[in-house]
């Protein structure tokens, strides 16, 4: 079983960072693309940053140039630091990642969420 554990929300002024991490947990053979959404009240969760397993990366328009996606592969985790944070990213942040693990002597691909992380931008 694998799992994805969050940390590194709060709360934080405007024009404040934050750095969020998520570390996977279990057994899996390897990682393959990793992601950060979000969920405002009331609203739909949305994309926030993608990164591939070769490091490509994507960025929602809204946190272009604000948000930036890495990963550490040894250490099963994808972190997302936050700079120059407005009220409007005040959201929960959830972790995303596809992995491949071994059933039965077969190869299978999967996908599995972190719980979610709130962070709060406000004076």
């Amino acid at each position: 079983q694998v799992q994805l554990v969050e940390s590194g929300g709060g709360l934080v002024q405007p024009g404040g960072s934050l750095r969020l991490s998520c570390a996977a947990s279990g057994s899996l053979i390897s990682i393959r693309a990793m992601g950060w959404y979000r969920q405002a009240p009331g609203k739909q969760r949305e994309l926030v940053a993608t990164i591939t397993s070769g490091g490509s990366t994507n960025y929602a328009d809204s946190v272009k140039g604000r948000f930036t996606i890495s990963r550490d592969n040894d250490k099963k985790t994808v972190y997302l630091q936050m700079n120059g944070l407005k009220p409007e990213d005040t959201a929960v942040y959830y972790c995303n990642m596809g992995y491949t693990f071994v059933d039965k002597a077969v190869f299978r691909v999967s996908e599995v969420w972190g719980q979610g992380t709130l962070v709060t931008v406000s004076s």
